[in-house]
């Protein structure tokens, strides 16, 4: 097994870093670039920089603090948030970011994956999937009134069907705009749609733990690491040092990402990767 990856996540909201529990209740956790510059100290492998309102605002990346992020640290930076163009990817490359994490522009154009990946290359380019468990059964009708008219003209094989959102083990389904807006999507569908298109890496944020501190949603991670080959990013509900043992393990993941419990210093990024050492995981020094 490759040496596994510790990733740090800044949200960035109003060009300052935030997090709250299920994408929602918002707090201030300081600045970017001063937070980069510690992470960039501790010895994370990489940094995930999220413009958490991006899209919903329907405004450009910030770009400036993307830049000046970028001159702080030594570390390869992704960057995602309010991506719809090439241009954007062009920028964001330019002013610094080694990879571009896309959600929504995918949904709207999974094509624009394809031409992304064609243009700058599969390592630039990240798919985030905001992934949530349906907690109640959906008919078709309601599947296809949520969908996306380019999915369902040209990738209706990623929609849920009425059978997955059935029963206790029942499917995750694929939200755009920051958690807000559902598609009928099934995650584990659309992660491997997004592999076939040319993503280089998927960014897995589980909704339901995210802030949570209860453990990756394991079960959800496993099921699309075993159905792809490019490398899984578990994120959401890290809150102890064995949460990131079992993404790896139980989740298979390839990379964990994590964001409160390093913003408010419940341990660091050293501390992890001790921790998983000695418990027999391979870490990057």
């Amino acid at each position: 097994m490759l040496a596994v990856i510790i990733i740090p996540c800044l949200d960035v909201k109003d060009g300052r870093v935030v997090k709250g529990i299920n994408f929602v209740g918002l707090k201030d956790a300081g600045d970017p670039v001063e937070v980069a510059k510690l992470y960039d100290e501790q010895g994370a492998d990489e940094l995930t920089f999220l413009d958490i309102t991006a899209s919903h605002e329907k405004r450009d990346i910030i770009i400036d603090v993307v830049k000046h992020t970028a001159e702080q640290v030594f570390m390869p930076l992704t960057v995602g948030g309010g991506i719809r163009n090439l241009d954007d990817i062009r920028i964001l490359l330019k002013a610094g970011a080694d990879k571009v994490s896309i959600n929504t522009a995918a949904i709207y154009d999974p094509d624009f994956v394809r031409e992304a990946s064609f243009k700058f290359g599969a390592q630039c380019i990240v798919v985030a999937v905001d992934a949530r468990r349906l907690t109640s059964p959906l008919t078709k009708d309601e599947i296809y009134a949520m969908a996306q008219e380019n999915i369902k003209g040209g990738y209706p094989d990623v929609l849920l069907e009425e059978e997955d959102t059935k029963g206790k083990g029942a499917a995750c389904e694929v939200f755009t705009h920051g958690g807000r807006n559902p598609t009928g999507i099934y995650a584990v569908k659309w992660a491997k749609k997004m592999e076939e298109l040319g993503a280089g890496e998927i960014l897995l944020t589980s909704m339901d733990r995210d802030g949570t501190k209860i453990g990756f949603d394991c079960e959800l991670t496993s099921k699309i690491s075993d159905k792809l080959t490019i490398p899984i990013i578990a994120s959401g509900g890290v809150g102890t040092l064995e949460h990131f043992y079992d993404g790896f393990k139980k989740g298979r993941a390839d990379a964990a990402l994590a964001a409160s419990v390093f913003h408010y210093k419940e341990f660091t990024i050293r501390q992890v990767k001790d921790y998983l050492k000695e418990r027999g995981v391979r870490v990057r020094p």
